[in-house]
């Protein structure tokens, strides 16, 4: 139905908008207005054309295993354009109308990672435009579990992962982080299961399977997320709340319980909470990261249920993008390090109010211990806070120095400023920017005139974010409560037997950084006195398995324990855990074992994590 005519000329306006998009530094540098923003990870034209208000109509169909549907977008067109473009990755597109007029459309060519500019032309005085779709069954966004894979055993279950660039694959979208948008959804699922949104959510099941939603507040395509499954709602506190399957309810919502009393804290700190309720969702183990923090409602892996409230930090930092990430937002995936930093730092501020400093301090020295591993491993120019990750995949960008070189930025300015300047800094921020995005060079100017300048700071902003590795002033925060592990893991190298060691009362944290502070020269009769004394092996808490599992292999005690490995690894699909242990087991010599078990593990991982691991296996080969 296209006239080769329009093909061409939207073709060639796809093409030239990928163009103009330059890899250099100083182009993603440059401060522009936020609905200008060009992002290198999308197609999308904001200073033509762009999206404001998505209404969603999709039905889940569970055994076709896919979601089908129509997307309709109100619109903002610019001065002179005449198409508006989007985001599409293996989507089939059935039909487009603009303004209730059916229109014909080009899908141009795709890209890998970034999928097909989807092109509609339109005139000056459009509104609407309405897209019929389908997904396929591999659309790496979303992840189908069969009821096996589940922990009630009975029913299927769908999540959606949108972040860094995925939700293109599920929905036709702007899917750019500097392009926000309101949202409604109308979702239709199986009548036996409830389907949660990023939105104002259902406590109940209805009767016919029909599900309505609402986001009011602004947010990136990332932020779009949709569960579904057999879930059930309890309340933790006066706007908190836990979902899950009713199997996992009663420890989710033990674990939990500190929910209310973490915006309580956060909102002491920084100021109100932009988004009426805080919920958390407790997903099935596959999902690939420890939350995300989709608004309103935190997806959640159960690995944080560690029976003692060991692990709740997660909960802390994905409430805390609550206001950095979600409030206001990183403008591309160059500037990815505003979320994660921000909320680093956020969320051991949380901790603190909560639990102590010196809670605050093993969690701030485990991350220290953690980034600078990452800068030993990684290529110099990824230790940049500020990123080039033009002809990459953003995923690239998600490492410890987004999250922990930013965070310890933060410590830097907040030590040279004092922590009341900076906090007032830090809640002045988040006010003035509120609902927007923000790109690295706005920030930098923003932090000169509002917290450098006024306060007479002499501080490296510009080695600190454009610069590799570790600052000289990098401040390093001693853990009082780490200092008798120190002691007790030195006893144990010099002949200590473990069972005698003095171990009363260590958290997770004190576990971990034993576990850490172990050589790599431990003899297999030490590493069997350890596992005997303390069950590291049979361990319920994941975090310290995966910790003992990975100091196992590289002792060559992991040939020792490798069902339990199999077992870690076939269950939990949070890639945190995956990639340290199968490279672990790739390069101590237990790539066989290692290979199996992927084979065995692959199809219950979700997208984000078998790429990542799909690309480890096939950089290993001989």
């Amino acid at each position: 139905m296209k006239s080769n005519l329009i093909y061409l000329l939207l073709i060639s306006m796809a093409v030239s908008v990928w163009s103009c998009k330059k890899d250099d530094k100083s182009s993603t540098q440059k401060t522009v207005e936020p609905t200008h923003i060009m992002d290198t990870h999308s197609y999308a034209r904001p200073g033509e054309a762009v999206i404001n208000h998505l209404s969603l109509d999709v039905t889940a169909d569970f055994k076709a295993k896919t979601i089908s549907g129509t997307a309709t977008y109100d619109i903002t067109v610019h001065e002179g354009a005449d198409s508006i473009l989007l985001d599409s990755r293996d989507l089939d597109i059935q039909k487009v109308t603009v303004d209730g007029t059916e229109t014909p459309f080009t899908l141009g060519s795709s890209k890998e990672w970034l999928g097909q500019p989807l092109a509609i032309p339109i005139g000056p005085n459009a509104k609407k435009i309405a897209i019929t779709y389908s997904t396929r069954p591999g659309a790496e966004a979303l992840q189908w579990l069969d009821p096996s894979q589940t922990s009630g055993k009975k029913n299927p279950y769908l999540f959606t992962q949108g972040q860094a660039i995925l939700t293109r694959t599920w929905i036709p979208i702007q899917d750019s982080p500097g392009i926000r948008l309101t949202y409604d959804a109308k979702v239709s699922v199986p009548k036996e299961l409830m389907a949660v949104m990023s939105a104002s959510n259902p406590q109940v099941k209805t009767a016919d399977g029909i599900y309505s939603f609402s986001m009011a507040q602004p947010i990136p395509a990332y932020l779009i997320a949709l569960a579904i499954g057999d879930l059930e709602f309890r309340s933790i506190g006066k706007r908190t709340g836990v979902y899950t399957e009713p199997s996992m309810m009663e420890k989710a919502a033990s674990e939990l319980t500190d929910m209310e009393k973490m915006v309580e804290a956060a909102e002491a700190l920084y100021g109100p909470y932009q988004w009426d309720r805080y919920d958390v969702i407790v997903l099935p183990p596959s999902f690939p990261f420890g939350g995300m923090e989709n608004p309103r409602l935190t997806f959640a892996t159960p690995t944080i249920l560690a029976g003692d409230k060991s692990l709740v930090a997660l909960i802390a930092h994905e409430l805390a993008h609550s206001w950095s990430g979600n409030l206001v937002t990183n403008a591309t995936w160059n500037d990815f390090w505003l979320n994660e930093g921000f909320t680093v730092y956020f969320e051991l501020r949380i901790m603190e109010a909560l639990y102590g400093k010196s809670y605050a301090d093993m969690l701030t020295s485990l991350g220290y211990q953690s980034l600078q591993e990452t800068v030993k491993d990684l290529d110099p120019g990824d230790t940049h806070l500020f990123l080039n990750l033009a002809g990459r995949n953003p995923d690239d960008g998600m490492s410890d120095i987004a999250y922990e070189k930013g965070a310890h930025f933060l410590k830097m300015l907040e030590a040279a400023a004092g922590r009341d300047t900076f906090d007032n800094f830090l809640k002045t921020y988040f006010k003035d920017h509120q609902f927007q995005s923000m790109t690295t060079a706005e920030f930098v100017t923003y932090l000169q005139e509002n917290l450098i300048k006024p306060n007479h700071l002499d501080v490296n902003v510009d080695e600190w974010i454009y610069g590799p590795g570790l600052p000289a002033n990098c401040p390093v925060v001693t853990s009082e409560r780490f200092t008798n592990v120190d002691i007790q893991a030195a006893n144990f190298l010099k002949g200590q037997p473990a069972p005698s060691l003095n171990i009363n009362g260590w958290t997770t944290h004190e576990w971990l950084h034993f576990i850490l502070a172990m050589p790599d020269s431990l003899s297999k009769a030490q590493m069997k006195d350890l596992d005997t004394a303390f069950g590291f092996t049979k361990s319920g808490n994941r975090e310290i398995q995966a910790a003992w599992y990975k100091l196992a292999i590289n002792q060559g005690y992991g040939h020792e324990i490798v069902p339990a490995i199999r077992k870690f690894l076939v269950e939990v699909g949070r890639r945190k855990f995956l990639t340290p242990l199968y490279t672990a087991m790739i390069e101590h010599g237990m790539k066989a074992e290692a290979r199996s078990i992927y084979d065995e593990a692959r199809p219950n991982y979700h997208s984000v994590a078998y790429n990542t691991m799909d690309k480890l296996f096939s950089e290993s080969k001989e």
